[in-house]
């Protein structure tokens, strides 16, 4: 089984945790409703995704 040959430093340790935070998810622009949605995904306005009506939207 590895063993770590040294103790990781206090300093080490806490600049390693301190890179792990949450990204804001990257929004695109629909091509069809310009609305943004999140990329490689459907757009829930229009159900639109690659040009291809994917979800049916009731007609309102």
């Amino acid at each position: 089984m590895a063993v770590p040959k040294r103790r990781t430093s206090k300093q080490r340790t806490r600049t390693l945790h301190a890179n792990w935070k949450l990204a804001a998810p990257s929004l695109v622009e629909c091509p069809q409703c310009h609305k943004l949605m999140l990329a490689h995904k459907v757009c829930k306005a229009c159900g639109y995704y690659k040009g291809k009506e994917v979800i049916a939207q009731p007609e309102a």
